[in-house]
Parts: structure tokens; C-alpha cells; sequence
């Protein structure tokens, strides 16, 4: 995650508004990079991977949000190298008198400089302190950087972070702006493919929080016939910001209000942009942002805006009488249930705390925030008497519902729980009390749950089955959620604490009795339906859960593919047919393929050798890249909106292992 570090005031602007070589400030040099890049992008799989693109792409937002930028275009090259384009002032390529060489060599190779620490370059800025492209520049295998400039181009290429010559001047240019081309080492990254869909998501999200910026990606690695464009292709554009962004969040809900509310203000000199929306569901989504950075943790913003919420709403609705009747406390809580939003400020000089440092801790930030959505709904609340009721009729449903499922959730949380008494009488539990060393996995149905127990590693290694399908959390109350048998066996046999009076979702892994959860179900439409059941559940009521790295999916194998005593697994076509041709010769002759539908049509040794011995298997880590997105899809996938959701099978049916 990043962290991020930004300057207060604007300072003395010339022709390049502020921003020269002297602007670029020097902190520290670029070592350990290509030696601990963890450390620096979080990992080196798909995420770090993809982390490298949004790095570059922030700087030409740092760009956008002094004003200077007003596109930005990614492209994916057929090499799986990206080009980054931006219609920015450019960097900085004269002499930088403190090193002594040019400022752009000095921005792309040395850790922790950047125009973000100086006080007249950039107000706010996303990013690692600085060091997002001195990062990717270390951890590509080649990099090349064009600058448009006082009618100029110029250009430095590098290897692994060093330059292969001087900056050189390469032609004339009639704008500004900064390319960069980059292509990850596959020496240090393990997965070198870039996702077109990964990057969408997130140039949707940069557009919606950066009103009136285009942003465009190209992967000229897919090519289009008889489309406006030669390569698949997709833009991105909001003229009205984060009120787009809600009604994009909520466009497979149903509406409880028409309107979308939304205000842009500057309180305490924080810029503030909120727009919320209710619906009919029973879920709270809410989506914090600091400088374009989304503040999965949340903060003090958060807090400001939940604080405002409440106190607004409780206050119209006592005015207005519709609480005289309700003989119990309204918390927090239910005034959010049904609730999207988001929340975007603009801080100077953020502080972040929390695990993933993605929560935002400055104090000053919360009175601003608190102000200007207290402002904005009583407003709204005057002026729209037929949804102001609606919508506290609405929170008193959810506190009549709230009542009920403290009640069911204390079925759940018996006192014998965290002792290992009275645990689920289908868990076959492991014998290692240790709980970062033990396993669970959730397997979809008693036979495959048989097959498993007989084929797992006792001791660190528990099997719950699961009976069917699991309730659909997306559209369930929660003491509906928390009556359903199947649900409660999992709370239990996890063995965490969860909910309180003042948040009901909230949730204690201090006693998590596994740090690997494994969903296993079997590979057809039926079990991956199941899978995205489960993972509803706990994205909805453990994300915690997620965020820690908890969540896994097992790939059991498609395919058997036997020639005489010779046999192989296969877990895609590719594969299947590859071996096909290798050990026919481009012939079936004598071979034979075994379509694994269910997990109990392999016994217990090929369950546990292919799928849960740890030396062999693959394990698939759910992750949340971008909670927004998140959040639309599993409402589009399990809500009651069918159109949205024929579409996005339509368009990734490509992806998915349907049967005839």
C-alpha cells in the first residue's frame, strides 16, 4: 500500500508554474530496491506487478491535481511493457545544481526525489514519498522517458535503474507532457502479464475521483476487427465526479431515493467531496479516499462523515416525530444500513497509521468532514420531506432487524466456542493448536467433504463440509444471515468474536483458530457459483478477514489425461491439449482424458496430492485490490438486477470453465 508525503502551500509559480530543477529535492539514494522490492510495491506477483503501473500513472495525477494535466492515456504493448502518456508540464530536464546532472535522471534514479517535497511544485501528491518511479525504474528491465519541453524532446533510457546515456535532446515538440516506457524484469517478478481489466478498474476509479481528467488504455496486445479502434480500447470520463461514482456503485441495486446527494467544499482549507445514495439492501459501502489513495482502513475522515451522518439524520428524525414509537436506542449503525458512498479529501500533509498503512490519522481532518456532510443533508433532508422518510423508516427497519440478530448472533458466540467445546459436529478438526500453522477448508458437499477428511494431513489440516448453498448474504437481512446453519457452523468452527452494539459487523480474529481458509469446491457452473456465494459472505461479514490474507481458493485439476502407465493432470484446455498432441503426435490414438466435474470423482490420494498436499498444490489468495470494485461486482453478481449480470457472464465467459 502507499504511503504518502505532500507539501502544504503552492509557493513562488513562474512560467512552469513553480516546477524546475531545483524543485526536484533529494532525500536519499536508490539502494535496495531490486533487493527487497516488497518492501516497496508489496509484492512481486500480479499486485506488484500492477503496482508499477499505478505508480507511473500517479505521477501524471500529481500532474492533474496542480492543474497542468488533462489526459493521460496507458497503453499495453504486444511485449507486456506499458507506456504511460500525459499532457503534463513535464519533467524537469535541466542541470540540477546540487547533483550536478540532469533533474529527470536524478527523478528516475535516485529513491525519494520528486517536485512533490518542494513547496512550490505540487499542494498534494499521491504516492511512496517519491519513490513510485525511481521504483519502477529499478525494477524494469528497460526503461525509456521522453520529455516534452520548452519546445523540446528529450529522452533517457535505463537498465535495472541506470542509465544507458546522458539525457539528450531528440527532436522538437509543439506541447508538454512526460512518456514513459517500461518493461517489469522478469528476473525479480513472477508474473509478468499485465491484466487489462486490473488497470480499467483503476483508471475508472482515478476518473471519478478526478473530475474532468480523461484517462484512456489501450492493450495492443488484442487486436479489434471493424471497431473505431485497431486494439481493444476503453475511456474513461466523469464531468460530475463522485456522484457518478456512487450511481455506478449502486447500478444494480434497487433505489430508495432518486436523488444522489452531492457536495464539493473546502472547510478549514480541506478540499471535501461527498456523494451518497440509499438503497434497498442491507449492507453498508462506504469508500474512503486521501489524494486519490483509498483508505481501506478508513481514519479520521471517516470518522468525521460517520459522525456528521448520524448526528443529522437522528436529529430530523426526533424533530420530526417518527422515533417517538420506537421503544429501543437507534445506533450508528442502522442510520448506514442501505448507505453507498464515498468520501474524497484533500490533505496536505496526510499521516497514515493502521496495518496497511491505508488509514488516515490526522485529527484536523475529521471537524471538516463532519461539517460539510451535516451541512449538505439537513439541506437535503428540508428540502426532500418523501425521501427524508423513507430513509428514516428505513434506519428504524434496520434497528428493529439489528435487535433480532443480536439475538441470533448470540446462538453463535456460545461462552464453550473458543475452548473447543461444541464445535460443529461436521468439522473434522486438526490436531495443531497453532493456529498460523492450521488450515480449513470449506468443501462443497458431505461426499467431497468424506473424500477430503480421508485425504487431508491431520495435523494441521481441518475439513468442514457444506451442506448445498449457502445463503445469499447480498440480499438477506442480517439475523437472517446469522440464523442460517451453514453460516454459524463457519463463525464457529473459525472461532472468532463478531459484532457489538455499536457495529455489527465488527469482527475480532484475536481467537481465529486458522490463518488459512480454503474454499474447495468443484470445478463446474455449480461450484464456482458456490465459491462466489462463500466469498460474498465473507466480503460482506469478514472482510477484515480478506484484507489480512486469510482467504484462499483451491484449483482442483479439469482434466486426467492418461497414455498407458503414463498420466498427467491438467488445470486448463491449453494444457490438456498441449499434452494431447505432444504424446499423440497430433493424434487421440490411446489417449485417455477423465474430465474431473466433482471433487468426489477423485479419490482420497489424487484429492490430497493435486489439490491440498502444500508441495504441490496451487493455492489462489483472495485479495482486495480495489474495494469499490469490488463491491460492484459482488452486488451485480448476487443482487437482483439479472441484466448487468447476463452481460458480465457474456463478456468473461472466455474466462470460465462452463460445461455443455
Amino acid at each position: 500500500m502507499r504511503e504518502i508525503e505532500e507539501t502544504q502551500d503552492w509557493g513562488t509559480q513562474n512560467e512552469n508554474g513553480g516546477y524546475d530543477a531545483d524543485s526536484i529535492q533529494v532525500l536519499e539514494g536508490l539502494e535496495a530496491v531490486r533487493k527487497r522490492p516488497a518492501m516497496y510495491i508489496g509484492d512481486v506477483n500480479e499486485k506488484g506487478l500492477h503496482h508499477l503501473v499505478y505508480e507511473v500513472v500517479d505521477n501524471s495525477i500529481d500532474e492533474a491535481l496542480a492543474g497542468y494535466c488533462t489526459n493521460i492515456d496507458v497503453i499495453i504493448n504486444e511485449d507486456n511493457s506499458v507506456t504511460v502518456i500525459d499532457n503534463g508540464r513535464g519533467i524537469p530536464t535541466e542541470l540540477h545544481t546540487k547533483e550536478n546532472r540532469s533533474a529527470l535522471e536524478v527523478v528516475m534514479t535516485v529513491l525519494h526525489a520528486g517536485g512533490k517535497f518542494d513547496k512550490g511544485s505540487y499542494k498534494v501528491s499521491g504516492g511512496l514519498h517519491g519513490v513510485g518511479v525511481s521504483c519502477v525504474n529499478a525494477l524494469s528491465i528497460l526503461l525509456t522517458v521522453q520529455v516534452h519541453r520548452d519546445g523540446k524532446i528529450w529522452q533517457q533510457e535505463y537498465s535495472k535503474g541506470k542509465p544507458l546515456y546522458d539525457v539528450k535532446e531528440v527532436g522538437v515538440s509543439d506541447h508538454t507532457g512526460t512518456t514513459v516506457t517500461f518493461k517489469p524484469d522478469d528476473s525479480i517478478f513472477l508474473v509478468t502479464e499485465y491484466k487489462f481489466e486490473i488497470i480499467a478498474a483503476r483508471l475508472r476509479e482515478l476518473a471519478f475521483l478526478n473530475a474532468g481528467l480523461q484517462l484512456n488504455i489501450t492493450d495492443r496486445r488484442v487486436k479489434i476487427e471493424g471497431e473505431e479502434y485497431k486494439y481493444k480500447h476503453e475511456e474513461f470520463f466523469s464531468k460530475e465526479g463522485l456522484k457518478e461514482f456512487v450511481e455506478y456503485l449502486d447500478n444494480t441495486r434497487e433505489r430508495l431515493i432518486d436523488e444522489t446527494i452531492h457536495i464539493t467544499s473546502e472547510k478549514a482549507g480541506v478540499p471535501v467531496e461527498i456523494a451518497l445514495h440509499y438503497n434497498t439492501s442491507f449492507t453498508e459501502n462506504i469508500h474512503s479516499y486521501v489524494n486519490n489513495i483509498n483508505t481501506i482502513e478508513g481514519g479520521t475522515h471517516l470518522t468525521g462523515f460517520r459522525r456528521g451522518l448520524t448526528r443529522t439524520l437522528k436529529s430530523y428524525a426526533e424533530s420530526s416525530g417518527m422515533l417517538s414509537k420506537v421503544k429501543f436506542e437507534i445506533s450508528g449503525d442502522d442510520f448506514r444500513e442501505g448507505l453507498t458512498a464515498v468520501v474524497s479529501v484533500k490533505v496536505a500533509e496526510p499521516q497514515f497509521e493502521g496495518q496497511t498503512k491505508t488509514k488516515l490519522g490526522n485529527s484536523e481532518i475529521s471537524l471538516p468532514v463532519d461539517q460539510a456532510v451535516s451541512e449538505m443533508l439537513a439541506n437535503y433532508l428540508e428540502e426532500n420531506p418523501r425521501s427524508a422518510r423513507a430513509i428514516v423508516n428505513k434506519v428504524i427497519l434496520a434497528a428493529t432487524a439489528r435487535h433480532a440478530a443480536r439475538k441470533a448472533r448470540e446462538l453463535v458466540q456460545r461462552k464453550n466456542v473458543l475452548s473447543g467445546a461444541g464445535l460443529p459436529g461436521k468439522l473434522a478438526d486438526c490436531s495443531e493448536k497453532d493456529a498460523s500453522l492450521c488450515e480449513l477448508f470449506l468443501v462443497e458437499g458431505d461426499s467431497a467433504g468424506g473424500t477430503a477428511k480421508q485425504g487431508r494431513n491431520r495435523h494441521f489440516q481441518a475439513i468442514l463440509p457444506l451442506r448445498g448453498k449457502i445463503l445469499n448474504v447480498e440480499k438477506a437481512m442480517a439475523h437472517r444471515v446469522y440464523d442460517s446453519e451453514e453460516i454459524r457452523n463457519i463463525y464457529t468452527a473459525l472461532g472468532v468474536t463478531i459484532g457489538t452494539e455499536e457495529d455489527t459487523l465488527a469482527i475480532n480474529l484475536e481467537k481465529l483458530r486458522y490463518h488459512k481458509i480454503v474454499i474447495m469446491t468443484d470445478a463446474d457452473v455449480d461450484g464456482s457459483h458456490i465459491a462466489t456465494l462463500i466469498m460474498t459472505f465473507f466480503f460482506r461479514f469478514m472482510q477484515e478477514l480478506i484484507q489480512r490474507g486469510h482467504l484462499y481458493i483451491a484449483t482442483p485439476p479439469l482434466y486426467l489425461v492418461k497414455k498407458g502407465k503414463r498420466e498427467e493432470y491438467c488445470w486448463t484446455e491449453q494444457q490438456r491439449l498441449r499434452i494431447i498432441d505432444e504424446w499423440g503426435e497430433g493424434k487421440e490414438a490411446g489417449i485417455h482424458v477423465q474430465r474431473y466435474k466433482g471433487l468426489g470423482e477423485m479419490n482420497a490420494e489424487q484429492l490430497w496430492s493435486t489439490t491440498m498436499n502444500p508441495e504441490m498444490r496451487t493455492l489462489r489468495q483472495v485479495t482486495i485490490e480495489n474495494a469499490a470494485e469490488a463491491d460492484h461486482i459482488f452486488s451485480m453478481l448476487m443482487g437482483d438486477e439479472v441484466p448487468p449480470r447476463r452481460q458480465f457472464i457474456e463478456d468473461h465467459a472466455v474466462y470460465a470453465n462452463i460445461d455443455a
